[in-house]
């Protein structure tokens, strides 16, 4: 009965087909707006491999149709390659990433999940490298320029994500012609605006966003459950527990029943598909 809720609801647009994992909370970077406040120094907060594979096979028993997997950094973990391939038997897989651990040991240990329905989304805010850095790091915008062709050339489906504070329509267009000279397809480059929660928050930056601007998509972390990715943040090293659902995640039926009823009277702010949101 709840598999079919489930699906209704993902067959409605009210909820996304996508669950969303947090395997680590630690980064290689510490960007300006992060909403977990990660950096190398952050607590790692890991999940384990088989509590990982636990909760996909049980999104799929419910219904869910693909899994997203979000940190902190999750390459910054020695062992994401080997818990992506076995999740990858149940569900396709989407990755976040910053796009700066892509060393060829990685790109050969890659090449063997291109022929399953895997992506990452990498981040890259500007084609401008200073701007770009300024976010994000010092040589990122090179990093990750490098990394995109050579994940392309190996079969990896890959997708940009640009958040931005502001963007002029010369910088906007700018963007979008580096994204297709990196030969990113169109659909699969997102713009979108900064959220602000985590240290973007203490770095008075981004947009306020309340619960009805973001898309329901059940995220699973090692402090519970949540509405969005967007919303196990932390701000002064405290979690932000607004958008909290439960603090139980096993099993994930519980989780995903209490966000079904959450639904029935939810109505996403229309704004928030023309900031990216949705």
């Amino acid at each position: 009965m709840l598999k079919q809720a489930v699906i209704k609801s993902i067959n409605q647009g009210i909820l996304s087909p996508r669950l969303w994992m947090y395997s680590n909370y630690h980064c290689n970077l510490a960007c300006t707006y992060c909403l977990t406040e990660s950096s190398p120094s952050s607590a790692k907060r890991l999940l384990s491999a088989e509590q990982m594979l636990s909760w996909a096979q049980q999104a799929k028993k419910l219904g869910f149709q693909s899994i997203g997997i979000t940190g902190g950094e999750p390459f910054f973990r020695p062992d994401i390659e080997d818990v992506i391939e076995e999740i990858l038997t149940y569900l396709p897989v989407t990755v976040l990433t910053n796009g700066t651990l892509f060393h060829q040991k990685r790109l050969d240990r890659l090449r063997s999940l291109a022929r399953h329905d895997f992506s990452l989304q990498i981040s890259l805010d500007s084609a401008s490298p200073a701007r770009n850095d300024a976010f994000r790091g010092t040589e990122n915008f090179n990093k990750v320029c490098d990394a995109i062709p050579k994940l392309i050339d190996i079969g990896i489906r890959v997708r940009i994500a640009t958040t931005v504070s502001n963007q002029s329509a010369f910088e906007s267009a700018a963007i979008r012609q580096l994204v297709r000279s990196l030969g990113v397809l169109e659909e699969d480059h997102v713009v979108r605006s900064i959220v602000s929660r985590g240290r973007a928050t203490t770095q008075k930056m981004g947009v306020d966003v309340q619960q009805n601007y973001l898309m329901p998509e059940l995220t699973l972390t090692t402090e519970g459950a949540f509405w969005s990715p967007f919303a196990p943040t932390y701000k002064k090293n405290r979690l932000e527990k607004d958008l909290l659902i439960t603090t139980i995640t096993d099993p994930v039926s519980k989780s995903t029943a209490l966000l079904l009823s959450l639904l029935k009277d939810f109505q996403m702010d229309p704004s928030a598909e023309e900031s990216g949101f949705v």
